[in-house]
């Protein structure tokens, strides 16, 4: 990892406010307000399993990335250090599938934006708010890193009034006993309607393929780390409030939902939100829910078009991308980088015209982000359990440590196997399935050619030389040897 002095670097400019909202948006996603009908229709009340499965899961995945962050501040996102420990071949294919994840992703948002402003202007040719958006987001982001943080604050503040709203609502209806459809809204509607697990065991499996998708982000604030004030700070407070806003936020509605009307009742293909609101008599329910939709895919694209600068920028200070991709503007922002990844957003004004259905598209591109996703989660648990291995006296060190030990990460990966195979139940998300190694034979083919020049061999041999010490004073350790305290701090990073 790149250590020099003399260059510039980010600027650490988000505050704990803009982190803790960051962190809220990241776990909120586009998913919750027009997914969650889907994954009601086909899991019933079991989704809300689904969704505290997943959550109890990533959590681990968060405090394993939090102590790997932490153990050394010069890391500026998960890329490096699992560079770092993991050798320079997983720098580079966590970094570059990383910025894979959030192009494609933020490919499927620039479709849905698109979608959502023709809620208003119908006759609107599609790709104008399409290039709008990208404009805009590029707009915000330029100037500086504080910017990212402020348009994040906010969109993750509407998300928050709209789930808020929501619950509230919901709350009034079944106190009240509201009706609609013959059906009266109760707590009782959890169960009454088939039980817990209506659809069986195969639909409650059909929940998870669609919900994983709702927590792609959740790891954003893993990439903040180098423009964040008092890392040691705030990092901690964002990632344990995870457990919470999961609670409250995905489970909280959807109890709620599924407790104003039967389950039965939820339309795959609508948002149960607007539903919600529009059963209840609010004014332009579905005016307002869509706008909330249309913020919510909008920071997705922001958190995209920041992690992807941020990851490309990263890269190239270690030499796996072009070296234009380090530098950085007068206000300390990886503008060439941005300005890249803007590049590809574009595809999805070309995916707005492509022949077939918007809708299986948008399944197959967000599917295989999912996929990607859960390969870069998983690189943060192995490198995690590396690091235990190697680097106990930082382990011990640590004031953030993962709970579960070296157990849990063994756990979750298990759990990562289950997503695949319940991938492999739908022909839509198989279908994704098929095209992912697609994407990860292009990165072996880069890195073959990366590989064979002499400044990365010597790479290779640096990062086999810091193992070796790494090992010797991990044994020493474990010994109960006294070793030179400068010794028992992480080796400067290369």
């Amino acid at each position: 990892m790149s250590n020099n002095s003399s260059e510039p670097h980010l600027e650490r400019g988000l505050s704990n406010r803009h982190i803790q909202l960051i962190a809220i948006g990241g776990a909120i996603g586009t998913g919750l307000f027009m997914g969650s009908g889907k994954t009601i229709a086909v899991a019933g009340p079991s989704v809300i399993f689904v969704y505290m499965i997943i959550g109890f899961m990533l959590f681990f995945v968060m405090r394993a990335m939090g102590e790997l962050l932490l153990s050394n501040t010069n890391y500026k996102n998960f890329s490096d250090f699992a560079g770092d420990i993991l050798g320079p071949w997983a720098a580079f294919f966590t970094g570059w599938t990383y910025w894979f994840c959030w192009v494609v992703t933020g490919i499927a948002d620039v479709v849905a934006i698109s979608h959502y402003v023709a809620y208003w202007w119908k006759d609107l040719p599609l790709w104008i708010p399409a290039v709008v958006c990208i404009l805009l987001l590029v707009a915000l982001n330029l100037p500086s890193v504080k910017n990212f943080g402020e348009t994040e604050f906010w969109f993750a503040l509407v998300k928050i009034v709209a789930i808020g709203a929501l619950i509230v609502v919901g709350l009034v209806m079944i106190i009240t006993g509201f009706e609609n459809n013959g059906a009266t809204a109760s707590f009782a509607n959890l169960w009454n309607d088939g039980g817990m697990f209506p659809t069986g065991f195969m639909g409650f499996v059909a929940g998870f393929q669609i919900a994983v998708f709702a927590f792609v982000g959740i790891e954003l604030v893993g990439t903040t780390a180098a423009e964040t004030k008092d890392p040691e700070k705030t990092l901690p407070k964002a990632i344990n409030s995870i457990p919470v806003r999961i609670l409250f936020f995905y489970v909280g509605a959807l109890v709620i939902l599924m407790a104003v009307q039967p389950w039965k009742l939820f339309s795959a293909e609508e948002s149960p939100f607007v539903g919600m609101f529009a059963m209840a008599g609010l004014v332009g329910a579905a005016g307002i829910i869509n706008f909330v939709v249309l913020t919510s895919a909008t920071s997705s694209a922001n958190s995209g078009i920041y992690s992807t600068s941020r990851m490309i920028h990263g890269l190239a200070e270690e030499g796996d991308a072009p070296k234009g991709f380090a530098k950085l503007s007068r206000t300390k922002v990886p503008r060439n980088a941005l300005l890249f990844s803007c590049m590809f957003l574009l595809a999805g004004v070309a995916l707005l015209y492509a022949e077939g259905g918007v809708a299986e598209a948008f399944t197959l591109v967000t599917t295989i982000s999912a996929l990607c996703f859960m390969f870069v989660w998983s690189i943060i648990l192995i490198s995690y359990l590396v690091y235990r291995k190697r680097r106990p006296q930082l382990h011990a060190a640590s004031k953030f440590k993962m709970p579960g030990g070296t157990f849990m990460p063994y756990v979750v990966l298990t759990f990562f196997g289950f997503i695949l195979w319940a991938l492999t139940t739908q022909a839509d998300t198989m279908a994704a399935l098929l095209f992912t190694p697609i994407w990860f034979v292009a990165l072996g083919i880069g890195y073959a050619i990366l590989r064979s020049k002499p400044k990365h061999a010597e790479l290779r041999a640096m990062h086999g030389a810091k193992v070796a010490q790494e090992r010797m004073l991990a044994a020493s350790f474990n010994a109960g040897v006294v070793v030179d305290e400068a010794e028992l701090k992480e080796p400067a990073a290369k």
